[in-house]
């Protein structure tokens, strides 16, 4: 299952943000920290010294397959170069077509599977264990994965309680980004809680700009922004259940996150052309629209992603000084942080494809690409002073802090019919939601409607 548009979201969104986010900010982060620099024993290839043992290779060839194209392909060629130095292994980096799993059922049928694919969703990993093409990790790696992840990270990489993912590269979808003149000639303050963002709203609003914009047109931010508001406020466990089914849709707790939703999309000033205009609105649209303009542009807030760097590349706007972030606020106790991510699952097992997601696993490998820009690493153990500017450090610190808080993108857990088909299940039912923000109980009945069948139980 290849839900929603992750493909946009995660992959092909990516591939100019290295080059976007370069010059992104004349505030250039040193390249490590100070321990980064202690241990730092190879200083011209721009790789850390080795906190990875791996074995020699001298001969052994593999192929790595993924979506990922241009910067985020050619960064990614570097960490495998580290790799075939370390080792002595040649690895070849094959392109892959989205949805990445119908791809390599032609290459598995054709008898060519990839010995590594990187693959988009916990669904999706668990597709390539039932369908018997995916390999179990070893010790080695297992080892690596615990000394490097959160908890959280290593178990949405396991089918049946065995580890098969190795979440390389993560995204953090709990961001608000702003047009910071508009902020500033408000007087509004970046926001901690969801009061502070409608105070911060409020302003703007008598400022004589409309607060957001909402990429209604779009169904999946829709689901994000109801994934973000949920996890905030009724907590993890119950975000796991309502991911799982396990609680239906007409849930107390959903009740609530509409009623809190529709404390923005329930007021037609507070976005950009209204509710029909959010509608119309596609997403690379809702971000350009908030950074055009000057001081008057179309909104001053857009949610979503760190891939909203590359929208934002778009505009003259630049990132860290026109266009600034803060995380989601809390709703609830806690901030929420969701995520989505990619992770290297191993179709070909040998010493070689063992050794290569070890070093995926490894501080090593992840501190490489990210210094490169256009990264996210779920690795706690990164510097995040080896992200090289201040937005993308934010943004990384947040969701390292989450720990084992974080929750992967909800609808990217669900079933297509239901989390990923335009125009059908979810992104229906909130695109019509946020037309008629006033019936919480009939979106909530919709929604558990086509849950029910998409899931095949009824809660």
């Amino acid at each position: 299952m290849h839900s929603r548009s992750s493909t946009f979201r995660t992959h092909r969104a990516v591939t100019t943000l290295a080059a976007l986010l370069a010059g992104a900010l004349a505030l250039s982060a040193c390249s490590g920290s100070d321990d980064d620099k202690k241990d730092n024993g190879d200083k011209s290839s721009g790789a850390t010294a080795s906190t990875v043992t791996l074995p020699k290779l001298d001969g052994a060839k593999l192929e790595v397959a993924a979506v990922w194209t241009g910067a985020e392909q050619a960064n990614f060629k570097k960490v495998l170069a580290e790799f075939e130095k370390r080792t002595g292994a040649t690895v070849t980096f094959v392109p892959a077509q989205d949805p990445i799993i119908n791809f390599l059922g032609s290459k598995i049928a054709g008898g060519q599977p990839p010995d590594i694919a990187l693959l988009p969703q916990p669904g999706a990993i668990k597709q390539a264990v039932d369908k018997g093409w995916a390999k179990p990790l070893n010790a080695a790696v297992q080892a690596e994965l615990a000394k490097n992840y959160a908890q959280g990270w290593q178990d949405i990489g396991k089918v049946g309680g065995k580890q098969y993912g190795v979440y390389y590269k993560a995204a953090n979808k709990s961001l608000i980004w702003y047009n910071a003149e508009v902020f500033e000639n408000a007087g509004a303050q970046e926001p901690k809680t969801w009061k502070d963002l409608l105070t911060a709203a409020q302003a703007v609003y008598d400022s004589g700009v409309t607060p957001f914009s909402v990429a209604g047109a779009d169904g999946w931010p829709l689901t994000d922004w109801f994934e973000n508001v949920y996890l905030s406020q009724a907590g993890p466990e119950k975000y796991d259940q309502l991911a799982q089914h396990k609680i239906k849709w007409t849930d107390p707790s959903v009740k609530q996150a509409l009623t809190t939703l529709a404390q923005i999309w329930g007021k037609q000033d507070y976005l950009a052309g209204g509710q029909k205009g959010a509608l119309q609105t596609e997403f690379p649209e809702s971000v350009t629209q908030t950074f055009t303009g000057g001081d008057q542009p179309k909104s001053a807030m857009v949610y979503e992603g760190d891939f909203v760097q590359v929208n934002i590349g778009e505009t003259e706007a630049k990132v860290g000084t026109d266009a600034k972030v803060f995380p989601f606020p809390a709703v609830g106790e806690k901030a929420p942080v969701v995520s989505g991510g990619d992770a290297a699952v191993i179709l070909k097992d040998s010493k070689a494809a063992q050794a290569l997601a070890t070093f995926l696993a490894s501080r090593d490998a992840a501190t490489i690409q990210a210094k490169l820009g256009g990264y996210l690493s779920p690795n706690k153990n990164v510097p995040i002073s080896a992200y090289p500017n201040a937005v993308q450090q934010k943004i990384a610190k947040a969701l390292i802090a989450s720990g084992d808080d974080f929750r992967f993108d909800m609808s990217d857990q669900a079933p297509q019919a239901f989390g990923g088909t335009p125009g059908k299940g979810e992104w229906k039912d909130l695109q019509d939601f946020l037309k008629n923000p006033g019936d919480v109980a009939g979106a909530q009945a919709k929604l558990e409607k086509d849950a029910a069948a998409a899931y095949g139980n009824g809660g």
